[in-house]
């Protein structure tokens, strides 16, 4: 009989011991579950204060785009007026009628005005040295922003390029003309000019003379070519700025 009592004793205790381990295990299990809770709520709180701060990135550089796309806007119309101007500069030169087009080649020295596109990369390259650059590493934003500057920098030396060569022209110029006429008849209004001793005709024979020499009419016929590949450039940055704040729109709207 008390060998029986033992068994029973023993079943109890081993069923109670059961029991415990059943209710330690299921305590184990709730604290893991709730840390993986908190763990997940952790997450997506930090996925969305990384989502802000990579919106507000991306919204830089959209602004600084649609300002780079209006001066490009700017630069391209300005550039086309120019290069329409030496085109018929060209022409006369070819067609020996210089003289009858004196005044389209006094408006043609536009072609030594150097401009630039001056783009605003500060919002790119924020978004460059921070956390959050990776967020869109491989994406189609990522691909257009980096075709984009990529452009940018196409652009820079192209311009440089031809604004270079037009200031070293133009240095020649200085060396081999005396410019006090030409630039007096630039500057100054008829009126003026009207009361001088130096007559009219000197005025105009100056600028004949000035707008013959081969480095004048070197930037004229540089410009009447060069200005297409520019604003074609210009025209090919444009495009691509309008993807990139399409795509931007549709990464900050999620």
């Amino acid at each position: 009989m008390k060998f029986f009592r033992r068994v029973r004793e023993k079943l109890i205790l081993d069923n109670r011991n059961i029991r415990y381990i059943k209710y330690a295990i299921g305590e184990i299990i709730l604290v893991v579950i709730g840390i993986l809770i908190a763990l997940q709520i952790n997450n997506w709180n930090q996925s969305i204060e990384d989502k802000k701060s990579l919106d507000e990135y991306l919204i830089k550089i959209k602004y600084l785009t649609l300002e780079d796309i209006d001066q490009l806007d700017k630069l391209s119309k300005g550039r086309k007026q120019i290069a329409d101007l030496c085109k018929k500069a060209r022409n006369s030169i070819l067609n020996k009628t210089e003289n009858e087009n004196l005044f389209l080649f006094k408006i043609s020295g536009a072609a030594f005005v150097d401009f630039y596109f001056k783009p605003n990369s500060g919002g790119y390259e924020s978004l460059k040295n921070s956390e959050y650059y990776g967020k869109i590493n491989n994406t189609t934003l990522d691909s257009l922003l980096t075709k984009y500057h990529g452009l940018v920098d196409i652009i820079a030396e192209n311009e440089r390029s031809y604004n270079q060569y037009t200031v070293h022209q133009e240095n020649y110029l200085d060396t081999q003309v005396d410019r006090s006429l030409i630039l007096a008849s630039a500057f100054m209004s008829l009126d003026s000019l009207a009361v001088k001793a130096t007559p009219h005709a000197e005025y105009d024979q100056a600028f004949i003379e000035y707008t013959a020499k081969p480095a004048y009419r070197n930037v004229i016929s540089l410009a009447a070519w060069q200005f297409d590949t520019m604003i074609e450039q210009y025209y090919q940055l444009t495009d691509l700025g309008h993807l990139i704040i399409k795509e931007i729109d549709a990464t900050t709207a999620d």
